[in-house]
């Protein structure tokens, strides 16, 4: 058994109720099915008037004679009617009869898929749910490899494909195999000779459908990931619109997407291909079966005759027997079909748990202690810390007291924003440690280690909602008298206030109604109303114009009064009352002091104040 198939189980069984009932429908679907056609032989003989004459009523004498019993009883009553009341009424009574078994097949049928929606639905809404929760718990380190697009293909499209094409699997074992099962039971009864021929043709057909199908699976793999590729262009041209524009790489991007396109159209047309030709193939087998059973059948029924001078086979059970026959054509071809769907389904739950199995290195320890309070200080002793091969931090140690500015400066890739990474546990330190009040960060319940976090990053990361549901993050249940004075200190409130909406207005995708200053002081807000003892600003003002930067500035002060603040920086005009400023370079610390300390020192901090003053 395919170990996706083994995973996917727990999911289903979720919904037993919904599985045992659709199992149950589907028997007696494919009974009634069969039943639709045996009813057909007493209405043909009574149209003929070859009816079995039976003048007395039949006695039931157990189970194993049911079916025996169900026959006499039958023909007993088309016997009485057509004597007392003429044949037209005994025409009426299995006519009734037929049209009873196909009412209850459509009922069954009917009432099998009613279950099997159900389950599809919910197995489908439980794989999103788990796909998302595990999407947002990876660690930010996941999402520098892989492509966002792809990710999004796996969660939408390929949880899509396995919940079209994956359940078809109940249909393949259950509902069509009972089918030609009762359907061959009753060719049985009615003749021997000609069921044989249905035997050869079954292997024959399934041998031929299984030939074509021949590697379904690895090709929808490849047309799976070519499609989380296509979103992955799409995702990027989008996000990146103004710089694809500005550098008229317009025809650049087309060419990638069609190249992309091109490929997804041949993996796509070849599988559909396959597809297609399985159900033509397996219809055309089956009707050439049909010819040589109408052949050697109309024979027996026309000229062979049995000792007593009677054809070998009745004409009406000859007919009803053509009947099932092609009845077993339908789910031979719903099997190749099916069969061919749950390689696609396979294929695209391959992806799926690819996701889902992926392990989080960053996690909570079974006895995380939950810290709610700040009381001393952070310390980072002895890091080492690097990106797959390259050393980002060597050996290096701060003391962060409870209460103080602490501001880290360099050029770009110095690791000051990797610190901020590591406080915050969107990656783990390899050597030495991250304390806070001497408890190791890796001991430390995560929920309760950011609660004591707010983050201002270089991107103002903003969501495609309103105002105060984008500053309600850091605090839900926050009144709206709270936010409007968290948007006060962030210097965000005067042109808030000046909105259509006010705090209710939506600021569109990524908030790009705002500009980049009302954006940033939107974030601080956010922080702001979170109210965290520890705060974190990643370079929070280096996007920024003059103007914008000083009252973003002003907001960031207003923030860090009696708060404990780490402070990384570009801009050094940004960060000149800080207790501390601590130069790095090259992932190590070459000074560090007050900033009247480091200009006295004449030294690297100085060097970058003396070329940012030319900038």
């Amino acid at each position: 058994m395919d170990s996706n198939l083994l995973k996917i189980l727990p999911y289903a069984l979720r919904y037993k109720s919904h599985i045992v009932w659709n199992v149950t429908y589907n028997i007696l679907y494919a009974l009634f099915s069969t039943l639709s056609f045996i009813a057909l032989i007493p209405m043909m003989q009574v149209l003929f008037d070859n009816a079995e004459k039976v003048t007395e009523k039949p006695v039931f004498e157990g189970i194993g004679s049911l079916m025996n019993f169900s026959k006499n009883y039958l023909y007993y009553h088309i016997t009485t009617l057509s004597e007392l009341k003429g044949p037209q009424y005994a025409l009426m009574l299995v006519v009734a009869l037929v049209i009873s078994t196909f009412l209850f097949k459509n009922i069954f049928n009917y009432l099998a898929s009613y279950h099997i929606m159900h389950l599809k639905n919910g197995v489908l809404r439980d794989l999103r749910t788990t796909m998302y929760d595990k999407i947002i718990e990876l660690p930010i380190s996941y999402y520098s490899e892989k492509r966002k697009g792809d990710v999004m293909a796996r969660m939408l499209g390929d949880v899509n494909e396995v919940q079209n094409s994956f359940f078809s699997i109940l249909e393949l074992i259950i509902k069509e195999p009972l089918t030609i099962v009762f359907a061959i039971v009753s060719m049985l009864a009615i003749s021997v000779k000609l069921t044989l021929f249905v035997f050869i043709f079954i292997p024959i057909s399934g041998f031929v459908i299984s030939r074509i199908g021949k590697n379904l699976k690895s090709k929808s793999v490849k047309a799976q990931n070519e499609a989380g590729f296509l979103i992955s262009i799409v995702e990027e041209s989008l996000s990146g619109l103004k710089v694809v524009k500005s550098y008229n790489a317009e025809g650049s991007f087309k060419n990638r997407f069609n190249d992309s396109v091109n490929r997804l159209l041949k993996l796509s047309n070849s599988i559909g291909n396959k597809n297609n030709l399985a159900s033509p193939l397996s219809e055309f087998m089956g009707i050439v079966v049909i010819a040589i059973l109408l052949w050697y059948g109309g024979q027996m029924v026309l000229l062979e005759k049995a000792a007593n001078g009677k054809p070998l086979l009745d004409g009406a059970a000859f007919l009803a027997y053509m009947g099932l026959a092609y009845n077993i054509l339908t789910p031979a071809k719903a099997i190749s079909k099916a069969s061919y769907s749950v390689k696609n389904g396979l294929a695209a739950a391959e992806r799926v748990f690819e996701v889902l199995e992926v392990e989080n290195e960053i996690q909570n320890k079974p006895n995380a202690v939950q810290k709610t309070t700040f009381d001393n200080k952070i310390s980072i002793e002895n890091i080492n810390f690097r990106y797959e091969e390259e050393n980002v931090l060597k050996n290096f140690s701060l003391e962060i007291p409870k209460g103080k500015t602490v501001a880290l400066v360099g050029q770009s890739g110095s690791g000051k924003s990797t610190i901020a990474n590591l406080l915050t546990r969107f990656y783990d330190v390899q050597e030495g440690s991250v304390k806070i009040d001497s408890v190791d960060i890796k001991d430390i319940n995560m929920h309760s280690l950011r609660g004591l976090m707010g983050l201002v990053t270089q991107d103002s990361i903003l969501f495609n909602d309103t105002i105060k549901k984008n500053i309600l993050l850091g605090k839900p249940n926050a009144t709206d008298e709270e936010i409007i004075e968290a948007l006060k200190i962030a210097n965000a409130y005067e042109f808030v206030k000046d909105l259509p909406n006010g705090i209710e207005t939506n600021i569109g995708d990524a908030g790009n109604k705002l500009s980049g200053g009302q954006k940033q002081r939107l974030s601080i807000a956010r922080a702001v109303l979170k109210n965290p003892p520890i705060m974190i600003l990643d370079e929070a003002t280096s996007a920024l114009d003059t103007e914008s930067e000083r009252l973003v500035q002003q907001a960031l002060e207003n923030m860090m009064q009696n708060r404990t603040s780490v402070v990384i920086a570009h801009r050094l005009s940004t960060i000149q009352k800080a207790d501390k400023i601590v130069v790095m370079q090259k992932g190590e610390i070459v000074e560090q002091g007050t900033h009247e300390e480091l200009l006295a020192k004449n030294g690297s901090y100085s060097k970058l104040v003396m070329l940012q003053s030319f900038e």
